[in-house]
């Protein structure tokens, strides 16, 4: 991962088409990370409403059953991502970030509080609560990183450095997106 210094100069939100139905089966990007992350499958109404069910999110290590309480987060969060290289890209690759169905990982679906605590910050200004998550969530977000060719700031790799020191057997996999 490249380190280099981040810039926010040009952010906004809107500039990432959020939650698609690239498949055009009715259920767009966050029903289908709930599908895919379901532990106890919801049932699949029309519009693909989703009915049922319950997840576990592992910021909190706490089981949902209402997927209304669930947020999707993206692991590297856009702001970040946009710092990180996105804002250099077209507007279809950024939809294709915000959208990425292919990486089981990049999209997780989590409990809002820790969502939003979260928000926009980076490994060196937040970690999940569960210190049993510190490690699948550094490697989350390294594969997020390297996957999308996204460089990583001083603090962020001196961060992401001291969770993996304490990491056994962590490996980080990723397929560069297209």
């Amino acid at each position: 991962m490249k380190v280099s210094r981040e810039a926010r100069a040009g952010y906004e939100r809107d500039k990432f088409r959020l939650w698609t139905d690239a498949n055009h089966d009715g259920c767009d990007t966050r029903k289908e990370v709930l599908l895919a992350e379901a532990v106890k499958k919801p049932r699949q109404g029309k519009s693909c409403k989703l009915t049922g069910g319950s997840w576990r999110s592992y910021y909190d290590d706490k089981t949902v059953t209402d997927p209304r309480k669930l947020d999707i987060d993206h692991v590297v969060p856009l702001a970040e991502a946009w710092d990180s290289g996105a804002s250099k890209w077209t507007p279809e690759h950024r939809e294709q970030y915000a959208n990425d169905l292919s990486a089981e990982r990049s999209l997780v679906a989590v409990s809002l509080g820790p969502n939003r605590t979260k928000g926009d910050k980076d490994p060196a200004e937040w970690m999940p609560p569960t210190k049993d998550a510190t490690c699948t969530y550094a490697t989350d977000w390294i594969a997020a990183k390297l996957r999308w060719k996204l460089t990583a700031d001083r603090a962020e790799v001196k961060a992401l450095r001291m969770v993996a020191a304490g990491c056994r057997d962590a490996t980080v996999t990723f397929t560069p997106a297209p």
